[in-house]
């Protein structure tokens, strides 16, 4: 099976969790658990070619124009990662299974897990430096959802908006870095970068890169000064909580530093900043574990403590110390894996995590204590376990550590004072739960044993554990040739896993961490168990979490500023400044770069003159001068001579040979006139007529704005007309013209260049104005669903209204699409209803005929779309509905999935994103039939066009039909006791 499968496997199991009923428990854990086994046991075959030294690619061609492929790869170190991040990932979801209450929201709870699982799967293969960027924030987003699930708590909302807003951030900054990464080699393919290392070391721009990519690397993997986030997230459901911070989301960041050691490792930078950072986690997540009470938050220091030792090894710019980090990687998953899974246990059954509350716990649940007390035994470095080789590693590092004289002193004592700490934090967790006086009768619930298969996912992990502490070489050695080896650049450094490795100094230290850390423990065990000691001067002089909220305080007041500024509920000032700035930079730009290229004339002969163009464009002119002059007394009236305006565009277009721009803009016009007539009658009055202009200053300053504002559409217009001139008058051959039409035919399988242009060559472009234009309509809908017009008694009276009030109900009016009274054409419903299937002949026509003559879906859906309005106008928003059953989200929805469907099957054929296919088919009865894939491209944009436009009169037709209402008879029903005797005898 291919490398794309350990990746869409889980996002597709997503989708199916969701969708599932909410009290099928085991359904939903079943499914995601043989997905996340399936994709481990896919992975796990692929060791034998890994441990080689091969590396599995697999490549889907996206823009190769711009070296952005999909590229999946798979070498020994990715398949390390992704054996952790599926294989723990089927433990958590047999694990959940039993921990979920039937109660929560389970569906929503796989479904987030599965993406969650698929986007760092798409982290550790990612074979271009963009797409890990992609996933890199797919992983934050998932992580946010699973850390706000339970959303009715306040702490899992902050704690889940914390840990985005700082991963985000710094995955903005990663962007930037991976940018200026692959300028600097010339491309954003991993294998390529990796092979640059020296090129990107000797580059001005090399510390630029270092610090931009570290920022993302830091901010994942919480390290200081960003490793306030990490705690917080503990209110996620246990679950989440081994998956993300065991093996997962907090390891992304050291995987990215493992990741790019061969390309940024080896330099002075590198190891300050690496280092630093790494050692002052390291000792801030230990010390501060120690003081925990709540179980999680112990775990989630001591988490940050060992992300530190990983990140210190990484910033010693030693090969064999790249080594250690890999290997306490692994191990570290394990253990902490299983005692995140413990505490959920202890929590599950007891009904508290607090420390104090809880003391001799191995009476009632002996096998919970019993791998507990191992796995913690692990944390702590104890011989005989995983967690005694690896950082036996490293403290073997720290004293062969080559820097500064004061450095290589001080690392060795920093590593076993460290060392102390997660003994004491590891007695805490076992000797302080499990043994001591018994105090169940205590607790909220009587403590007993899980169900066998909740702790089937610690004892797999405990038995790693021992098997890698007590046989490191047959466990474990060939797996860590295999994942270390492309970190070190592919030259494994000589290095021995044995148990033993004689008396020496790293042995030495190990047992003086150990000895130190029960002195340590007996010493504290006091004043830490009452919770004296819940505040120490060290931790309360660290105010990164402080710093984080006067951070985000000033960027919302500094935001809240900038909209007084800039903000206002008037149309004309925002437009301004808009209309400004654009002149301004195109201004600045043509000043820096000459006028020349503008003022200068080509050599292109001009058309002859004709007065018949002459005088369209005069009306044109005249019409527009009059939607001017018009707007300041009437909308409506301004609204009309705007359309007159654009039918002059529109026969301009057709003058100039240019019929689908022409038909375009005709369907544009008449969706959009009837929209922004929808939405007239809701805009307030203009700011002047509401304070009387009763002084000299008054009128003097609505004469300036006038000026300023007439000054700059000159401008505006002219510099448009200037562009356009210089542009039209070139040589044909000096534009971008023949590129196209030569091409439209033989590779676009289509004679309309602009629809092959849209659909093909500017497919992508495509892809992006729909997606657009649905989002707008999206946020449109959902702003007027919060939206309440004023009640009847405050709307304006009909000479002040900017939309008569007749005209606007009458817009809605069931009978007739005009009020009798005021002498308007009354139209029968039934003959404009006879108009809809008429246009949708139409529309089908004009789709059809796209690919080869003017027309297209977006004109196609526009055509429909105005027959929908007309329905709306005649039978009112509620009968169409009734009627119907449009649902335009659901058009749009599908809209999206042809179209992006319709790109990605180029992939099957091994072609780019978006590459056309043309075939002929011959049909019986109608002979040989071209079809090109372009086709269905079309069908996504004409349904997202009908869909978009839909929503938008939808949402606009219920506040018409909210705000202005006619007046109806009073029934009895409606009346008061005491008046509906009179009102049921027809007395008023």
């Amino acid at each position: 099976m291919p490398l794309l499968s350990l990746v869409a496997l889980p996002f597709l199991g997503s989708l199916l969790a969701a969708f599932l009923p909410a009290n099928a428990r085991n359904t939903e854990s079943t499914l995601a658990g043989l997905i996340a086994l399936a994709c481990a046991v896919q992975a796990a075959m692929y060791f034998p070619e890994v441990a080689a030294g091969g590396v599995i690619r697999q490549e889907f061609n996206w823009l190769p124009s711009l070296g952005l492929n999909f590229v999946l790869r798979m070498d020994g170190y990715a398949w390390m990662f992704s054996m952790l991040v599926l294989g723990i990932g089927a433990l958590v979801m047999l694990y959940a299974r039993y921990y979920m209450s039937p109660a929560d929201p389970v569906p929503r709870f796989f479904s987030f897990l599965l993406a969650f699982m698929g986007a760092m799967s798409g982290v550790v293969l990612s074979g271009n430096l963009i797409q890990i960027v992609l996933f890199w924030e797919l992983t934050s987003l998932f992580s946010f959802l699973l850390i706000g699930y339970w959303h009715h708590r306040r702490d899992a909302r902050r704690g889940a908006r914390m840990a985005l807003t700082v991963t985000g951030a710094g995955g903005l900054c990663l962007l930037a870095g991976m940018l200026v990464l692959g300028h600097i080699v010339g491309s954003y393919d991993l294998d390529v970068v990796l092979a640059s290392g020296v090129q990107v070391r000797t580059h001005p721009l090399y510390t630029v890169v270092l610090v931009l990519v570290l920022l993302g690397a830091l901010t994942k993997s919480a390290q200081f000064p960003f490793h306030f986030w990490l705690p917080h997230a503990m209110a996620a459901p246990t679950p989440v909580s081994a998956y993300l911070h065991s093996a997962t989301m907090v390891k992304a960041g050291v995987f990215l530093m493992a990741r790019l050691w061969p390309v940024l490792a080896g330099t002075d930078e590198w190891f300050w900043l690496v280092t630093s950072a790494g050692l002052a986690t390291l000792l801030i997540g230990g010390f501060a574990a120690i003081f925990q009470h709540d179980l999680k938050g112990l775990l989630a220091y001591s988490t940050l403590s060992h992300l530190g030792l990983i990140t210190t090894l990484l910033g010693l710019n030693s090969p064999l110390a790249a080594v250690a980090a890999v290997f306490h990687i692994l191990n570290h998953a394990t253990f902490k894996a299983s005692l995140f899974m413990a505490v959920g246990i202890i929590d599950h059954e007891t009904g508290t995590r607090d420390i104090r509350r809880l003391s001799g716990l191995r009476r009632a649940m002996p096998i919970t204590a019993t791998l507990a007390c191992v796995a913690s035994a692990a944390m702590a470095g104890v011989p005989l376990l995983n967690g005694f080789i690896s950082k036996e590693m490293f403290f073997t590092e720290a004293v062969f550590v080559t820097a500064t004289p004061l450095f290589e002193r001080l690392l060795p004592i920093v590593a076993t004072v460290a060392g102390m700490f997660s003994v004491v934090y590891s007695l805490r967790f076992t000797a302080d739960v499990f043994f001591g006086p018994d105090t169940c009768a205590t607790l909220p619930k009587r403590p007993h044993e899980p169900p066998h298969w909740m702790r089937v996912p610690i004892e797999v992990l405990v038995l790693a554990c021992l098997l890698v502490g007590v046989a490191p070489q047959w466990a474990v050695q060939d797996i860590l040739n295999a994942a270390a080896a492309p970190v070190v650049g592919g030259h494994l450094p000589a290095f021995d896993l044995a148990v033993w490795h004689g008396f020496n100094l790293p042995l030495v230290m190990s047992f003086v961490a150990l000895a130190g850390g029960i002195v340590l423990y007996a010493l504290l065990r006091g004043p830490m168990h009452g919770g004296h000691l819940q505040r120490t001067p060290l931790l309360s002089q660290i105010r990164s979490k402080q710093i984080f909220h006067d951070v985000l305080a000033w960027l919302t007041a500094l935001s809240r500023r900038a909209l007084r500024l800039f903000g206002t509920r008037r149309l004309q000032p925002q437009l301004l400044l808009l209309v400004g700035v654009t002149v301004g930079s195109a201004t600045a730009t043509l000043w820096l770069h000459g006028l020349g290229p503008v003022v200068s004339t080509g050599t292109r002969p001009p058309l002859t003159f004709s007065p018949m163009f002459a005088l369209l464009w005069a009306v044109g002119i005249g019409a527009s001068l009059g939607a001017v002059w018009q707007a300041k007394y009437h909308r409506l009236t301004a609204l009309a001579l705007m359309s007159v305006s654009g039918l002059v565009t529109v026969v301009t277009f057709a003058w100039f040979s240019a019929p689908d721009l022409a038909l375009t803009q005709l369907s544009v016009e008449a969706v959009t006139t009837v929209l922004i007539l929808l939405g007239l009658r809701w805009l307030p009055k203009r700011l002047e007529e509401q304070v009387p202009r009763r002084n000299w200053w008054g009128r003097l300053k609505v004469r300036t704005r006038r000026a300023r504002d007439l000054t700059l559409a000159l401008l505006s217009g002219l510099g448009m007309a200037a562009l356009s001139y210089a542009l039209m008058t070139r040589p044909f051959e000096q534009t971008i013209s023949p590129f196209f039409l030569e091409r439209a035919l033989p590779e676009g399988g289509g004679r309309n260049v602009v629809n092959v242009m849209l659909v093909d060559f500017r497919g992508f472009d495509t892809l992006g104005e729909i997606t657009v234009l649905g989002v707008v309509a999206l946020t449109v809908y959902a702003l007027l669903r919060r939206f309440r017009p004023a009640p009847e008694s405050t709307v304006l009276p009909p000479q002040q209204q900017a939309v008569p009030a007749d005209l606007a109900t009458d817009l809605i009016n069931p009978h007739m699409v005009a009020d009798p009274a005021q002498g308007y054409l009354m139209v029968p419903a039934v003959l404009v209803r006879l108009v809809l299937p008429l246009a949708a002949v139409v529309a089908v026509y004009l789709f059809m005929r796209g690919h080869n003559a003017p027309g297209g879906g977006f004109v196609a859906g526009l055509v429909l779309s105005t027959a929908f309005i007309l329905q709306y106008i005649v039978s009112g928003t509620q009968w169409v509905e009734a009627h119907m059953h449009l649902r335009p989200q659901r058009w749009i929805a599908t809209g999206l999935l042809i179209a992006t469907a319709t790109g990605l099957g180029a992939f099957a054929l091994g072609y780019p994103f978006l590459t056309t296919h043309t075939a002929h088919v011959h049909l019986p009865l109608v002979g040989d039939f071209h079809v090109a894939s372009a086709l269905f491209y079309d069908i996504g944009v004409f349904a997202l066009v009908v869909g978009a436009t839909l929503l938008i009169l939808t949402a606009l037709g219920h506040q018409s039909v909210r705000g202005h209402r006619r007046p109806r008879q009073a029934s009895a029903a409606d009346a008061t006791p005491e008046v509906a005797p009179a009102l049921a005898q027809g007395e008023h």
